[in-house]
């Protein structure tokens, strides 16, 4: 069958362009989904607001439109990420209001204002008016122009703010903040770390037991063969030791954010694309591009680091499991395939086009064909070993998670059709075919 490039099982837009997740929470019985939205351009050159979606299951949801515009003179010029949080009855959204003033401007040290700003809401769509929180002057002087993206929490009986930022000598970092009213802020200290990158975008704080880890994504970071291999970068800092780990080694991955959902789990969603890329994505002819990646699940590993797995609601798109005969076989998409290694090596391939191959230490996501990859070539991820696989695939995407989420690879695909041939050798391989979840749109 002739795929049509529409996502079966992620979040994307029926028309422009979507980016960094947003607002993600739990709130009047319903899980929402908040996202950087422009309707208008599906290469994302019109101001971006957000759009949002709700859902009771994370499997079934409905798209309300635009629920934020940039349409105030603090936010003129694009409503940026942010987060929410909820406190008694109400969803208090915090994000970045950009302004760019018109001049002879670098707008890195001069000519952009980055507003933290509040609104409120009861149902989730219709907001309260905008209050502005921290301008550029309450920001430490240490700070140029670009310092975004506000994630807010309680804790420890008050509530703490992480913004990124980028210092005037081109040094990422993330401020923290504290305030008892959710309005008033008072700057607290200063996270950074050598060699990291000008700019870390999209902090989030990430507690489970004694640890806490920083999540950001750091731009400009030096780039090698195993580690920032993208134009910019996702993971976390673990706190306690300074290591950094990205969070995703494939083509398509930036901004994640987290929450935790009613029965504790730490849910983690990204952006599955990335600015400023070499490659491409062809939907964009068709009038929309990008979509956000599938809820997984975040928990802390025997060694330290974090994992990442799907959640288990995806389940329920199961319509039925193939046992792939012998080496190989033919399945449409969208499916999951589950697979266990035979040996120190295996290779795995869709449709002579897209080739997933481990040895020596070294799994490596290949393009064979360039009218699928777009542009994609190759990412790798190192391993002492790996004995289990799974490939989340839909319709134009893969997520690659290997060793029950040790290291993840998620990448844009475009294949013809939606018949994939599977060919592999040194795996056990079982293929669940899915259903596409249902996504009612509302609004615009």
């Amino acid at each position: 069958m002739k795929n049509d490039f529409r996502q079966a099982f992620h979040l994307e837009p029926l028309n422009g362009w979507i980016n960094d997740p947003n607002g993600l929470c739990w709130f009047n019985g319903r899980y929402h989904v908040y996202c950087q939205y422009s309707p208008g351009s599906a290469d994302g050159s019109s101001k971006r607001g957000w759009g949002h979606f709700q859902s009771r299951d994370l499997t079934s949801w409905e798209f309300t439109g635009t629920v934020l515009f940039a349409d105030t003179p603090d936010d003129a010029d694009g409503v940026f990420s942010g987060s929410g949080i909820v406190k008694d009855d109400t969803l208090y959204l915090f994000y970045t209001g950009n302004v760019e003033h018109e001049g002879d401007y670098d707008y890195t040290t001069a000519g952009r204002e980055a507003n933290t700003i509040l609104v409120t809401t009861k149902d989730g769509v219709t907001m309260s008016e905008k209050k502005v929180l921290l301008r550029n002057s309450d920001y430490p002087d240490y700070c140029c122009c670009h310092v975004r993206d506000p994630k807010v929490w309680e804790q420890d009986g008050k509530f703490l703010m992480v913004l990124g930022a980028r210092t005037v000598d081109d040094k990422g970092c993330v401020l923290f903040y504290s305030s008892h009213d959710l309005e008033n802020w008072e700057f607290d200290k200063k996270v950074s770390k050598a060699d990291l990158g000008y700019m870390w975008e999209c902090p989030d704080l990430i507690r489970t037991g004694a640890s806490e880890f920083l999540s950001i994504s750091p731009q400009g970071a030096a780039h090698g063969q195993y580690q920032f291999q993208n134009v910019y970068s996702s993971g976390y800092l673990a706190l306690n030791t300074g290591i950094y780990t990205e969070w995703d080694c494939g083509f398509d991955f930036y901004a994640p954010q987290t929450f935790t959902a009613p029965d504790k789990r730490r849910i983690i969603i990204g952006w599955m694309g990335i600015g400023d890329i070499p490659y491409y994505n062809p939907t964009v002819k068709l009038g929309w591009q990008h979509c956000l990646t599938v809820p997984c699940e975040v928990t802390l590993g025997d060694d330290g680091k974090l994992r990442r797995n799907p959640i288990t609601e995806l389940e329920r798109l199961v319509t039925d499991r193939t046992a792939l005969v012998g080496a190989g076989g033919e399945i449409e998409l969208p499916f999951d395939l589950s697979a266990s290694a035979e040996g120190e090596s295996f290779e795995l391939n869709f449709s002579d086009a897209v080739q997933m191959k481990f040895e020596s230490g070294v799994f490596t996501l290949r393009f064979l064909d360039d009218a699928v990859g777009c542009g994609r070539n190759a990412r790798r991820a190192r391993l002492d070993r790996c004995s289990r696989l799974r490939v989340l695939a839909d319709k134009t995407s893969l997520e690659i998670f290997l060793n029950d989420g040790e290291k993840v690879l998620s990448t844009r695909f475009y294949p013809d059709s939606t018949v994939v041939r599977i060919s592999s050798r040194g795996l056990h391989c079982e293929a669940a075919r899915l259903r596409a979840m249902e996504v009612e749109h509302l609004g615009k």
